[in-house]
């Protein structure tokens, strides 16, 4: 190991000791509580609009946390064997070929692959640190998994947890509408990094933008959440508006250690609630452990209702009509939930209220309203 390479790395290791240092100092973590009258204890609510992030310890149980983990290990054996693979590592048909969009996205070993270049948007304006890779390691690795709602049931049975959901409703009102899903996924020594980066783009301008207008994502932990492999978030900064990344990188001598972060310290089975316009982003994963991270997002009705975007390529609308068929992959997984825990108290979604039995989970809903469900996503 060269001088200057041992010295960057005791540098990197004394930055993510502080990290983990300061995220337990901060006073936004503990387990799922609620008032009296079911709404959000206030001080998780006073936590999360202070900084940002929380993290609810335990929200999973063993058993959800096991269906979860199954799930996620068949899709990762049955997934394409490399980047623009149609088959899997035993040339079995990669799973999801039946679905409109692929579901997998690859990117070199410990590289940024959208840092510095106008992918998403231009939103990730700075590029992250590239360490070299094993000479052993592949040519592509698994950065995400696009759309995993068709691809997991136990995402399904999870994307209808009554607590978080009871979260989400307090957060955004009653009539809180779906944002996208993903796994984002970090192999040990091998992981791709994600830079610097506010999750918005549509609503910057909104007249009455505040600190919630983007929604929030649920981070689901599968195997925990180190300071070495996971998200970095810059507290508070969901509050500033749009900010000057590249500037901010540009002040700090180009590293892309920017002072103030803190790490998503997480076990399996915690459960991160993250502002998306907060800064954020993760280093390349040189530690051996891996992350998978289950993300699921909601927004306010009025931030989507009527909307003028683009869906790749094409102009889109967010019409009501298209706002509520997306927002029926809530109804149908809080009845999938039922099927699997029939003892457990149900969340109640008031925009399918007395919709129920077209809401069934089953081959039909699951052809219907399931499958292809990402071509109505409401990304703003």
């Amino acid at each position: 190991m060269s001088a200057n390479k041992a010295e960057d790395t005791m540098t990197m290791d004394a930055y993510v000791k502080e990290g983990e240092r300061r995220a337990y100092e901060i006073g936004n973590r503990g387990p799922l509580r609620f008032n009296s009258d079911g709404t959000l204890h206030k001080d998780i609510a006073d936590a999360y609009w202070r900084c940002g992030f929380y993290v609810f310890e335990g929200a999973l149980s063993a058993e959800e946390l096991k269906d979860l983990q199954k799930d996620f290990e068949t899709v990762l054996d049955r997934a394409p064997h490399t980047k623009d693979a149609e088959v899997d590592s035993e040339g079995r048909p990669a799973i999801g070929s039946e679905f409109t969009r692929s579901s997998f996205n690859f990117a070199k070993p410990l590289s940024d692959p959208v840092g510095g270049t106008s992918r998403n948007n231009g939103r990730h304006p700075a590029k992250m640190n590239e360490p070299t890779p094993p000479e052993d390691a592949p040519d592509f690795v698994i950065t995400s998994i696009s759309s995993p709602l068709q691809l997991m049931d136990s995402f399904l049975r999870l994307y209808g947890h009554p607590q978080l959901l009871s979260v989400a409703e307090h957060i955004n009102g009653p009539d809180f509408t779906p944002f996208t899903e993903s796994i984002i996924v970090k192999p040990p020594g091998l992981g791709a990094s994600v830079a610097w980066h506010q999750d918005g783009t549509k609503q910057w301008d909104k007249p009455d933008w505040d600190q919630g207008t983007h929604g929030f994502n649920f981070m689901a932990q599968l195997y925990g959440s180190t300071a070495a492999n996971g998200v970095w978030v810059l507290p508070g900064s969901h509050k500033q508006g749009k900010l000057d990344i590249k500037k901010m990188i540009e002040d700090n001598n180009g590293s892309d250690r920017l002072p103030g972060a803190v790490p998503m310290v997480c076990e399996p089975g915690d459960v991160v609630m993250s502002n998306r316009q907060a800064l954020h982003a993760s280093f390349p994963n040189t530690s051996p452990d891996w992350r998978v991270t289950v993300n699921f997002g909601f927004h306010r009705y009025s931030s989507v209702i009527d909307l003028e975007t683009t869906y790749g390529e094409e102009p889109v609308v967010y019409d009501a009509e298209r706002v509520f068929e997306r927002s029926r992959l809530i109804a149908v997984g809080i009845n999938a939930r039922q099927q699997r825990f029939p003892d457990e108290q149900h969340y109640v979604y008031q925009p399918t209220v007395g919709m129920e039995d077209d809401n069934q989970w089953n081959e039909v809903t699951r052809e219907n309203v399931v499958k292809d469900y990402n071509l109505r996503d409401l990304g703003i």
